[in-house]
């Protein structure tokens, strides 16, 4: 929870709107493709296996009682620059964009990260011209590290293969 925001477990309300969310090309431009119905309960599933496996995963987020999209932690299940990793994400819908919620969210997530799950680092990566998302990195203080920057081994062919990479680590003292 912050002042502002819930985060939650996910519920069997969230697949409609998260659907939505997923078929949204404006939300999904940095997306290889926009997901179908089916596609999203499957990476519902897979956010709530995470949450079994690892204790930690993807929360659902919701702004005065109405999901709004996700923002957590995930282990990376391809090969990056990293090497084995846990990176933290977010995906939000249209109506919340230009509010805060992916930096307030993130921040509460980095805390989590920091604190109870006592993480060393975290990893965050987006397309090369992925701006917003870029900002929010940078705004929850992570650091540049275009050293790691890749391309996507999942979508090489797509024209936003290129990802660029920030890392962030325990606040001092």
């Amino acid at each position: 929870m912050t002042e502002r925001l819930v985060l939650r477990r996910w519920k069997d309300d969230d697949r409609v709107p998260f659907a939505e969310l997923n078929a949204d090309p404006e939300v999904m431009r940095y997306f290889p493709n926009t997901l179908t119905a089916s596609e999203s309960d499957a990476f519902i599933d897979r956010i709530e296996r995470g949450f079994e496996v690892n204790g930690f995963g993807l929360w659902a987020v919701q702004i005065d009682g109405r999901f709004a999209g996700y923002t957590g932690l995930n282990r990376t299940a391809f090969e990056t620059p990293m090497g084995p990793h846990v990176e933290i994400g977010w995906r939000f819908a249209r109506w919340a964009w230009g509010c805060g919620y992916a930096t307030e969210a993130a921040k509460r997530v980095l805390a989590e990260a920091f604190g109870p799950l006592g993480f060393a680092e975290v990893y965050s990566f987006t397309t090369a011209t992925n701006a917003k998302s870029e900002a929010v990195m940078k705004r929850i203080g992570m650091e540049r590290r275009a050293d790691l920057d890749f391309d996507h081994p999942n979508c090489l062919d797509w024209w936003g293969a290129r990802h660029i990479v920030y890392r962030a680590a325990p606040p001092l003292g």
